[in-house]
């Protein structure tokens, strides 16, 4: 995406601050994974961009970690959410030393993988889970990737869901659903 529009990046941050400036709720997924954990809980925000949902769970009082591939949008989540540990890198060689109570993909990350990576990104969130830790996956319909493809890649990768919902606002996920957001546990 970057490559076909080199200004994609700066635009996608900007979008982001003028929404929050204008007082628009852009951290309704940290609500849901906030009320998952209690306060101190090790998070990984897994494809971070900005550091919208990061920066909130940081401010909450949780231990953040967020990765992301593009060097800008870490930049600019370093500016506008000081606190968290932000690193580029990539999903695919996730390798940290730390252990998480939850990770939480949001903004559609999932669907922006490589299609031939999306099972070892999920082997590593498995990896990278603590004892009892959920894994929060988000994303719409309309994709390129079924939300029963995911179901199975996870299944594959030793997550198992542990609930389905529509909406990071906890409606249920019926087989008319056109956004998955899947609470997943170790197998």
């Amino acid at each position: 995406m970057t490559e076909a529009d080199p200004g994609h990046s700066a635009a996608y941050v900007q979008r982001f601050r003028t929404m929050a400036e204008r007082g628009v709720d852009i951290v309704g997924e940290a609500r849901l994974i906030d009320a998952m954990l209690p306060r101190g809980s090790r998070v990984l925000d897994a494809g971070c961009g900005p550091g919208r949902i990061g920066g909130h769970l940081a401010r909450a009082g949780h231990d953040v970690v967020g990765v992301d591939v593009d060097p800008v949008l870490i930049a600019a989540a370093e500016a506008d959410h000081p606190g968290p540990r932000w690193l580029v890198g990539d999903l695919a060689l996730l390798d940290l030393p730390d252990r998480f109570d939850a990770i939480v993909c949001a903004g559609n990350v999932v669907t922006f993988l490589a299609p031939s990576t999306r099972g070892e990104v999920l082997r590593r969130l498995r990896a990278h889970l603590a004892p009892d830790g959920r894994a929060v996956v988000g994303f719409g319909a309309g994709r390129d990737y079924p939300f029963d493809d995911f179901l199975a890649d996870a299944r594959g990768a030793g997550l198992i869901p542990s609930l389905l919902l529509s909406t990071w606002h906890l409606h249920p996920f019926t087989e008319e659903s056109d956004f998955l957001v899947a609470v997943l546990t170790a197998a």
